[in-house]
């Protein structure tokens, strides 16, 4: 592909920074929806705002087809403290955009921009629509866009999304069929024994003694009961229990987070956390209780389309700087949703090296303002591949 002119770069990336110094938290992202709509009402773009609260569509349409697609950047930021120093830092303390929805965004506003400046000599013909989803962290905006008639109201006939990643350097991409990222169940289990005396342990219930038997048990719920070549994590993030040195409490509580990227496989591991708790409690004599609370389901590519993202990607940066076989991540996407509606391919844009705390969700991070433009002539060619019917 002819490199595109992007005249317009310097002042996406002092855009991106702008933004990057004035993150706002899932649903509250009411200062970049408003940015990204001004934006895409100077470009000619169709424009629908309040989509999920402050989730942002912009529509560019050509020809007479109804074939439509999606492209979407999330816009949210991390509650994290940013221990960067350069000059657009984060203002909004214990806010920071730490996972590059900062560059996403910019990305997209930058592609919405070429191919309503150049839709004609692009030649395509449908319907693309620009969606700036709010909530990606942990909220679920894209399910809540949904169910606010994201899909209902744009129809589109596939649906695609980027994510930067560091570690991959500048230039590549990596682009999978089937998993791309798995899917997360958070856990809470409830011990209760009975309160006593530290010196008196006879005369309770030790829940603690309990819970960390549990804690070490939970360590063979993968290891013990899925097959080797089956992937799968149960990491336990919290312990609570006890206020006094000299006080074996009532109560402990224990929670967790599960990946998977297969409901049978979640099944099998929700069960085996079921049968240790019961053992333990029984072995005890203690009562423990397991909740389960299923948040993002695994982010699944179709077939079709990621070939058609592999061509791109290819025909862009080369076929030897296209990644086919990387291992899927364990972190988890929202994106997921979308491709439970609609077909779709999810793929990896290279920010460097992710070294020296650049690194997702790390409060040194930031966005790699070089692949800016890797990412708007992405989706510049998807659009043109798709919607010319180069399928």
């Amino acid at each position: 592909m002819t490199p595109l002119e992007l005249p317009f770069l310097g002042e996406l990336a002092r855009l991106r920074r702008d933004i990057h110094a004035h993150p706002e938290l899932a649903f509250h992202e009411q200062r970049t929806a408003a940015l990204v709509a001004r934006e895409l009402t100077s470009y000619g773009l169709q424009v629908h705002c309040g989509i999920a609260g402050t989730g942002v569509v912009g529509s560019v349409r050509q020809g007479s087809s109804s074939r439509a697609i999606g492209l979407r950047a999330d816009m949210d930021a991390l509650p994290l403290h940013e221990k960067n120093d350069f000059p657009h830092r984060s203002r909004n303390e214990g806010r920071m955009h730490a996972c590059g929805h900062d560059g996403h965004t910019a990305m997209l506003l930058g592609a919405a921009r070429y191919v309503a400046e150049h839709q004609h000599e692009l030649d395509f013909d449908g319907t693309v629509h620009f969606i700036f989803q709010p909530a990606e962290e942990s909220e679920g905006g894209a399910e809540v866009m949904i169910r606010d008639g994201l899909f209902a109201r744009f129809p589109m006939d596939a649906v695609f999304g980027l994510h930067n990643w560091p570690g991959i350097p500048v230039g590549e991409m990596a682009v999978m069929a089937g998993p791309m990222m798995a899917g997360t169940c958070s856990f809470e289990i409830a011990v209760r024994g009975q309160g006593c005396h530290a010196a008196m342990p006879h005369q309770g219930v030790d829940t603690l003694v309990a819970t960390s038997q549990l804690v070490l048990a939970l360590q063979t719920v993968v290891a013990r009961n899925l097959h080797p070549c089956e992937s799968a994590v149960v990491s336990v993030t919290q312990i609570h229990g006890g206020e006094a040195w000299n006080v074996i409490p009532d109560d402990a509580v224990v929670r967790g987070t599960i990946r998977t990227f297969t409901t049978v496989t979640q099944d099998l591991v929700e069960q085996a956390i079921e049968r240790l708790c019961s053992g333990i409690a029984r072995t005890f004599a203690a009562e423990i209780t397991v909740h389960f609370d299923h948040r993002y389901p695994p982010t699944v590519n179709s077939e079709a389309e990621t070939e058609v993202c592999r061509r791109v990607a290819s025909e862009l940066l080369g076929v030897d700087r296209v990644r086919g076989n990387e291992l899927p991540s364990m972190g988890a996407e929202d994106f997921a949703y979308m491709l439970r509606e609609k077909p779709g391919c999810y793929v990896w844009l290279g920010n460097g090296p992710g070294n020296g705390g650049c690194t997702l969700h790390n409060p040194h991070y930031d966005f790699n303002d070089e692949i800016l433009s890797l990412g708007i002539r992405y989706w510049v060619k998807l659009v043109q591949t798709v919607l010319r019917g180069e399928r």
